[in-house]
């Protein structure tokens, strides 16, 4: 099984990735601090440290971190 988290590609023209937990959707990223607010807010209160742990988050078609459209 993946990750739960997942951070899919930046969206074309405005940017922003969507993000699913648990295959539900999260809501829009535009930074990091827009994804740890959804963490937050699925109750992941750690969820600073957990950026980079592909154990828990997966950032697909994109740079981890990188929120602009290519």
């Amino acid at each position: 099984m993946g990750a739960p988290i997942v951070v899919h590609r930046p969206a074309p023209g405005t940017g922003g990735r969507a993000v699913t937990i648990n295959g539900g959707l999260a809501g829009l990223a535009h930074s990091d601090r827009d994804l740890i607010d959804f963490l937050r807010q699925a109750g992941v209160y750690d969820a600073e440290h957990l950026l980079d742990d592909p154990t828990w988050i997966e950032w697909r078609d994109g740079r981890a971190h990188c929120y602009e459209a290519q």
